[in-house]
């Protein structure tokens, strides 16, 4: 006999409570779910099921049984599902979320690399600086910067990425700089989606609330009005790289600079990821940070 004759069945009974509402979630006849649990139990030399006219239970072995062979039989079809999509190009479509100035920067060229490599793919990339809800938005991977929250979701590590104080020389030389974090309060800080920015002092991450004249929720902006002479600020690499190396910026308190400011791709808490998703979060992992 197929030693995976019946097991089917048996974790479909198991899991439906009914020969009835088993048969139609395997698409075949209550008759044949029968047949296959008696030959599955003949094999085993075992009872596995308990019926009469009203009612049917899993027996003691049958539910010991149906345990043990559940991951079996859950792992049989993701390794089927795995060489299917091995030998296929994959398919179908990737809904995928990023930050706004980041995505600009970073994954929509690659995205867009990618969309070229698996030309079968439809690919549907949002950029938002709104917090989007994966599973109920129904996206594939959403790509968060910082410090996660705790959640059910799987989030795996991207690249690095790390923050900026720094202002232009001529703010310096009409204000000078800041060497400690409480001298902070002694400066113009040009103020982005949030007063507070993060340090790492001592060894303990330390939360500095800034004030400045001016304020703007679009990094660009802000980093406009640094360059200009207007302030300090506390801008992402991305941001300030270019300008950091030319000198049109100048970097501040690099002792306290956080250090853990990573780049996650964020999915639903699924036990399988599908060949696509992999396909996309290896392609990201690889050239992010370039």
């Amino acid at each position: 006999m197929d030693h995976w004759t019946g097991l089917n069945e048996l974790i479909a009974l198991a899991e439906t409570g009914s020969f009835t509402a088993a048969a139609d979630r395997l698409g075949t006849s209550t008759a044949n779910v029968s047949r296959r649990l008696q030959a599955l139990e003949t094999a085993l030399k075992v009872r596995l099921v308990e019926r009469t006219t009203r009612h049917v239970a899993l027996t003691e072995l049958g539910q010991l049984y149906y345990q043990r062979c559940r991951p079996l039989l859950e792992g049989l079809r993701e390794a089927q599902r795995t060489l299917h999509e091995l030998n296929h190009q994959p398919t179908g479509k990737l809904r995928v979320s990023c930050a706004v100035a980041y995505g600009e920067r970073h994954i929509a060229p690659l995205v867009n690399e990618f969309a070229r490599l698996y030309p079968a793919l439809e690919i549907d990339l949002h950029l938002s600086n709104r917090i989007v809800d994966i599973i109920e938005e129904g996206y594939d991977l959403v790509i968060r910067l910082g410090r996660l929250p705790d959640s059910s979701l799987i989030a795996k590590r991207l690249a690095d990425r790390h923050l900026h104080v720094c202002a232009s020389p001529a703010y310096l030389s009409r204000y000078g700089a800041p060497h400690t974090l409480d001298e902070l309060h002694q400066h113009h800080c040009l103020i982005g989606t949030q007063d507070t920015w993060s340090f790492v002092e001592q060894g303990r991450t330390r939360l500095v609330r800034v004030h400045g004249r001016l304020r703007c929720n679009n990094g660009h902006s802000v980093l406009d009005a640094a360059l200009r002479g207007l302030g300090i600020c506390q801008l992402p690499d991305f941001y300030v790289d270019n300008y950091l190396n030319s000198g049109e910026l100048l970097p501040l308190l690099a002792p306290f600079a956080v250090q853990d400011n990573a780049v996650w791709a964020v999915m639903g808490s699924n036990r399988y990821t599908s060949r696509k998703v992999r396909l996309l979060l290896d392609f990201l992992e690889a050239n992010l940070g370039k």
